[in-house]
C-alpha cells in the first residue's frame, strides 16, 4: 500500500513538473535589449548608460554564458517555429547616436557580441549622429543596421504618403548608402498601429521591434517585437536578473500600441 501511495505521489510530481516545464516553454522570451546613447554626459537620464555600465552588462552576459543573437537570427527563428534557445539575448539601440560607435562598439567588438542599432535617416553624420562611414566599419564587424524612420515620426499620428514616406524612404536611403538590404525596423517611441504595421511589411522588412507597448506578451508576432529598456539605472545583478530571465514581459503591464 505504502509503495502504491509513493509511486500515486511520485507520478503527480513529475506531471506537476511535466506541466510547470510545458508552461515554461510557452511563456518564454528571448530578451531584447534597448539602448540609446552610451556616454558620460549624463547617465542618470533614463536612456543613457554610462560606458562603465554599459561594460558592467556586457560581462555579465559573458559571465554566465549568455548566447547574443543578432536581431537576424532571432527574427528566422522565431518565423520558423523553432525552440527558443534559452539564455540567449539581443542587443538593440535606438536613433542612431555617434557614441554608440565611440564607447558602445569596442566594447562590442572585445566580447564579441552582434547588435543592431536603429538610424534616423536624416540626421545622418549630423551633430551627434552617425556617420555613414562609421556605420559600414560597424557593418563589417557584424553590427546590423536598421531603420528608425526618417525623422523619428510618431507613426500612429501620421497617415497616408507622409506615413509610407517615412517607414519605405527611410530604408531606401539607408540601402543606397550603405549597399545592404535593410530588414530590421523600430517604431519611434514604439508607437504602432495597424495601418504602420501594414507598410512596414509592405516595405520588406522582416522583422519591427517596438518598446513594451503592444498586446503580444510573448513576441510571436516579428512585426511587434517587444523590448526591454536598459540604462546607467540597472546597476544590480538582481536587475540584470530579472530583465534577462526571459520571463519580464510576462509580468509587465501591458501597453496600447499608440
Amino acid at each position: 500500500m505504502k509503495k502504491r501511495i509513493w509511486l500515486s505521489v511520485l507520478a503527480a510530481a513529475v506531471v506537476i513538473a511535466g506541466g510547470i516545464s510545458w508552461l515554461a516553454s510557452r511563456h518564454y522570451v528571448v530578451p531584447i535589449m534597448m539602448y540609446h546613447h552610451v556616454n558620460n554626459v549624463d547617465p542618470k537620464r533614463q536612456d543613457t548608460v554610462s560606458p562603465e555600465r554599459f561594460e558592467w552588462h556586457m560581462a555579465y552576459l559573458k559571465k554566465h554564458h549568455f548566447r547574443v543573437l543578432s536581431l537576424s537570427t532571432l527574427v528566422q527563428i522565431i518565423k520558423q517555429g523553432k525552440p527558443l534557445p534559452r539564455k540567449s539575448v539581443v542587443i538593440t539601440f535606438d536613433d542612431g547616436y555617434a557614441d554608440n560607435y565611440q564607447y558602445a562598439f569596442p566594447i562590442l567588438k572585445k566580447y564579441g557580441f552582434p547588435a543592431a542599432i536603429f538610424v534616423i535617416t536624416d540626421v545622418i553624420s549630423a551633430g551627434e549622429f552617425l556617420t555613414t562611414a562609421q556605420m559600414k566599419e560597424m557593418l563589417a564587424q557584424g553590427i546590423e543596421i536598421g531603420s528608425h524612420t526618417r525623422r523619428h515620426a510618431y507613426l500612429p499620428g501620421i497617415l497616408g504618403k507622409t506615413l509610407l514616406e517615412e517607414i519605405q524612404g527611410s530604408k531606401d536611403r539607408l540601402e543606397q548608402e550603405l549597399g545592404v538590404a535593410i530588414t530590421n525596423f523600430a517604431y519611434p517611441n514604439g508607437g504602432f498601429n495597424e495601418d504602420a504595421k501594414r507598410i512596414v511589411q509592405q516595405a520588406g522588412y522582416e522583422s519591427a521591434c517596438t518598446t513594451n507597448r503592444g498586446y503580444d506578451r510573448f513576441n510571436r508576432d516579428v512585426y511587434e517585437l517587444k523590448r526591454v529598456r536598459f540604462s546607467d539605472q540597472d546597476d544590480r545583478v538582481d536587475y540584470l536578473w530579472m530583465k534577462l530571465s526571459g520571463y519580464y514581459n510576462l509580468f509587465r503591464k501591458a501597453k496600447s500600441p499608440y
